[in-house]
């Protein structure tokens, strides 16, 4: 089981720019300015083999400081409700602000894991200003530099420690396939769930943002038998003003954490949007299989090769993995509903998949003795064996005489190979290269 860390704190103490360290790569803009994230950004990352995800609640603005105080309180409160471990941050130069102190007088009375840390301890001597924290009364206080990634391995170390144990929990259902409908607010998320169930069994309105948990239901019908999980939607936080979003997007997050095919709806008359990529991007970084369905097909206008041209036009966006089933439905209409379920059922299949060792090596070594890896620095890489890992997702380990020297395109070329080979439509592919 994954565990969700969240970072808190007041402005412009670097949340942003610790989220953009921890998941690496630079997802969340970074500026001087205070309020500058607006956005909820989420990413994966994973310390000493433990994998978590990360949630940056930087961007709190406001016209008041009542507003400001109140726009806290909820944001943290959200935060303690949903998160496993709260990172609460504040910065050594300022010292312990108003703001940082009714944040922790929130996170004092939690029961939740607390671990908080100084940023911006670049130098010896700041390192005297990180003390004070200690009076905050939140434990052992950590001082890292998020800007040059100083002081972070200690606190990762404390987060892993601080995560809940990876436990198997009783469920009579733990062995079915769990599959998780997601995407942005009002794009039938729902009604979808409905239609499958072939009852009312969620609320459904015009109003975006009707669903607010993430809901589980037993399915077996038609010869298919999962777990079917229907998430709320997951939007821009500028596009909303309750708080209930913040929450509602957390547990989409787990939901997806927790499923083993995703399905990502998108609105067919606004196309594969921002929002879009960034929920496919999260179920790819989570690596889970995904099937994508374009709702609304009925309101598009079309000809006969619109569908063709639709679908070349959405491949080119989820370049390099556009090896994912992609089916036009009008739930409204009761439109290639049934492709849907058939589409999940494949896709799992390909996920769960275990391929003989035997015949990836009979199949793969040919391939790559024709097309072997390039030269580097006049030392010729051969890979001599291949197999399977027993991951959840397909994964596979190419085992060599210089695994170094194997780059990103070859490592592409691969997996084109494994997909042109075997039949792992709509699932990520890892491969890893190990020294023999």
């Amino acid at each position: 089981m994954n565990g969700l860390v969240a970072i808190v704190g007041r402005p412009n103490v670097g949340k942003s720019t610790l989220f953009n360290r921890l998941v690496g790569m630079r997802q969340a803009i970074v500026d001087d300015t205070a309020g500058v994230t607006r956005d909820r950004h989420y990413g994966k990352t994973d310390w000493n083999g433990r994998e978590f995800s990360v949630v940056d609640t930087g961007g709190y603005t406001s016209n008041s400081d009542d507003v400001f105080e109140a726009a806290i309180r909820r944001q943290v409160q959200i935060a303690i409700d949903e998160a496993d471990v709260i990172l609460f941050m504040v910065e050594a130069a300022t010292g312990i602000t108003d703001y940082d102190a009714e944040i922790a007088d929130v996170l004092r009375r939690s029961r939740k894991p607390v671990i908080l840390c100084v940023n911006k301890v670049d130098s010896g001597e700041k390192m005297y200003d990180a003390y004070e924290f200690y009076s905050l009364g939140l434990g052992e206080v950590y001082s890292i530099s998020a800007a040059n990634g100083s002081g972070t391995g200690d606190l990762l170390d404390a987060v892993v420690k601080a995560l809940p144990a990876e436990t198997e929990v009783e469920d009579p259902y733990a062995d079915l396939p769990r599959i998780a409908i997601v995407g942005k607010p009002n794009v039938g998320k729902s009604s979808i769930t409905n239609a499958l169930l072939g009852e009312e069994r969620n609320i459904v309105t015009p109003v975006a943002g009707t669903t607010r948990d993430s809901i589980e239901t037993h399915y077996n019908k038609f010869g298919h038998e999962f777990m079917l999980v229907d998430t709320a939607g997951i939007r821009k936080k500028g596009k909303v003003s309750e708080d209930l979003e913040f929450y509602s997007v957390m547990r989409s997050i787990r939901a997806i954490e927790h499923s083993d095919v995703c399905v990502l709806m998108i609105d067919a008359t606004t196309g594969m949007e921002a929002q879009d990529m960034n929920i496919f991007n999260l179920i790819i970084r989570n690596r889970k299989a995904c099937v994508l369905v374009v709702n609304k097909w009925d309101l598009f206008v079309k000809d006969s090769q619109t569908m063709k041209e639709y679908t070349t036009a959405l491949r080119s966006r989820l370049a390099p993995f556009d090896d994912v089933p992609v089916i036009f439905t009008s739930v409204v209409k009761m439109q290639r509903i049934q492709d849907v379920l058939n589409a999940v059922a494949e896709v799992y299949a390909n996920y769960s998949q275990k391929i003989p060792t035997a015949r990836l090596n009979e199949t793969m070594l040919p391939i790559i003795e024709e097309t072997p890896p390039p030269a580097w620095k006049g030392k010729y890489v051969k890979i001599k064996y291949i197999t399977q890992l027993p991951t959840k997702f397909p994964s596979f380990a190419f085992f060599c005489n210089l695994p170094q020297y194997i780059k990103e395109p070859y490592k592409r070329f691969l997996e084109n190979q494994l997909r042109k080979n075997f039949n792992l439509t709509g699932c990520p592919v890892q491969i890893y290269c190990r020294a023999k």
